[in-house]
């Protein structure tokens, strides 16, 4: 399943508007199976199904309908598509969602092949592990990539202002006054901004400025962490593996105890010693120089 959790991973997130119901989902399916996830803001739910798990799902809800699950999950991609991407659904197709204690069921009512077709999602309180790959970490990355992005705005800004003195001092003259422009000052402008500009900008509502504006960054973060991991396994670098294993998928957290087996960060130990350090490798040889010193004073 880790073609599901990684395409996933590189979805950006939409607004599912419901009823009363706004969700911020994302789904990735494939002939296999399917992932979805979808957040109220509050709190994160979570389904993985494999192509069993959907075959016997739509026996269960559907009892006149047979289809191989390469169908069925063809269909729910076609559903769920246009729902993502907030336009019409196709006619005859109703979504519901439903909150059962701490489950939160999605459910759809369609047609496929001229005949009614059921299909529930359900889907449980996410993992941390799981928020912290599909939300905490890249909000992180894309919080030090907007931070990095000013920084160089701001460089930007202070050569031009050197430019334009340059020219002044060369004699021009700004031909339309409304163009001319103070000098930019970084301090000032962050303590304005602050004052005047962050109450409007931190207004998150129901996600709907995340999902217009910042999913194209949120993809870049995402596909950047996913080439990082990609690249680590052949690094072999235990600092790395600490740091990135605990935002692992499920599958990678249950491939970490076969990773210490197969590197055996402790036998590596005892081979490198003898032939890296050189401590190890040069104590027998003051010995024998001891030795030969002892039996020519001896001698």
């Amino acid at each position: 399943m880790e073609e599901l959790e990684e395409g996933l991973l590189m979805q950006p997130w939409a607004r599912l508007q419901l009823a009363e119901n706004s969700l911020l989902a994302k789904a990735y399916i494939t002939r296999q199976g399917y992932a979805l996830l979808v957040s109220d803001l509050q709190q994160v739910w979570h389904e993985q199904a494999d192509a069993c798990v959907v075959s016997q799902r739509a026996k269960e809800l559907n009892k006149r309908l047979t289809a191989p699950p390469a169908a069925l999950l063809c269909h729910l991609d076609e559903l769920l598509r246009p729902l993502l991407k907030d336009t019409a659904c196709p006619g005859k197709v109703s979504f519901v969602c439903d909150h059962v204690g701490e489950a939160l069921i999605l459910r759809v009512r369609s047609e496929l092949s001229g005949l009614p077709f059921y299909w529930n999602f359900y889907c449980i309180l996410a993992s941390p592990s799981l928020v912290s790959q599909h939300l905490i970490r890249p909000l992180m990355g894309m919080s030090l990539a907007l931070q990095c992005q000013v920084r160089e705005l701001a460089t930007m800004l202070r050569m031009k202002d050197l430019e334009i003195q340059d020219y002044q001092e060369s004699g021009a003259v700004l031909s339309r006054d409304r163009l001319k422009t103070e000098p930019f000052e970084e301090n000032s402008f962050l303590e304005q901004f602050m004052v005047e500009k962050l109450p409007e900008a931190c207004g998150v509502g129901d996600g709907r400025p995340f999902v217009m504006n910042l999913q194209s960054l949120y993809m870049a973060v995402t596909r950047q962490e996913i080439q990082v991991r990609q690249k680590h396994p052949g690094s072999g670098d235990p600092q790395l593996s600490s740091s990135t294993s605990p935002q692992g998928t499920e599958n990678q957290l249950l491939n970490e105890p076969e990773e210490p087996v197969s590197s055996a960060p402790s036998l590596p130990v005892p081979e490198k010693e003898p032939t890296g350090p050189s401590g190890p490798v040069q104590r027998p040889q003051l010995s024998k120089v001891k030795r030969k010193k002892l039996r020519g004073l001896f001698s």
